[in-house]
């Protein structure tokens, strides 16, 4: 069927525990005109890499996953490609998950586009604002700098998590040795005092 809807993705993570409350699902979507200084996902900048997956069948892969809270969207930025994110959102919430989703944007400015309307209607927890290098901070969970905000657009989640989780990082390495890294937390500190030769 022609026009089915499509999203640019950069990565998909089946199951993580850093990305938010709980063990995840997450989605890095792939372009961003935002371009923060500093930023540790450059690689999600251009609109053509990554590749196109189905919505549906995005939709299919994360309700076949068991074990798992809720889904986050990262970036690049979510928001440039609003309408395929909301559609996930709206789906996976129906069925009882949580959706998660980081914007470089702000709440304020998000709410006067009509195309982001979806995507924010089936959000339970926005983390926005630019990251900013100079104000870096990993006190918090999931940020990376003080400015950025969290949002709590339904009671699904409250303030308790600023007790209950704490940033970590996780280090994923394939069988052919390419290493991806996430979470909050200084990566390149960390991979100084990784040995790959040992690990793999």
């Amino acid at each position: 069927m022609k026009g089915k809807m499509k999203l640019r993705i950069f990565n998909i993570l089946k199951n993580t525990k850093v990305e938010g409350p709980g063990v995840r699902y997450c989605i890095w979507t792939q372009g961003c005109s935002r371009h923060c200084r500093g930023c540790q996902a450059v690689h999600t900048w251009a609109y053509d890499g990554g590749k196109l997956f189905e919505v549906d069948e995005i939709i299919s892969d994360i309700l076949r996953q068991r074990g798992i809270e809720g889904i986050t969207f990262l970036g690049g930025e979510p928001f440039e490609q609003a309408k395929a994110c909301g559609l996930i959102a709206r789906e996976v919430k129906k069925n009882g998950l949580s959706v998660l989703c980081f914007t470089g944007g702000l709440l304020e400015e998000l709410r006067l586009e009509e195309k982001n309307r979806l995507l924010l209607e089936n959000t339970d927890l926005l983390i926005d604002g630019a990251f900013e290098q100079e104000k870096l901070d990993y006190s918090r969970p999931w940020c990376g700098s003080s400015n950025q905000r969290y949002h709590f657009l339904t009671d699904r989640y409250n303030e308790e998590i600023f007790t209950k989780y704490k940033n970590k990082v996780e280090v994923n390495i394939s069988k052919n040795g390419v290493v991806f890294m996430n979470g909050m937390g200084n990566f390149q500190e960390i991979l100084q005092k990784i040995d790959l030769e040992k690990v793999i």
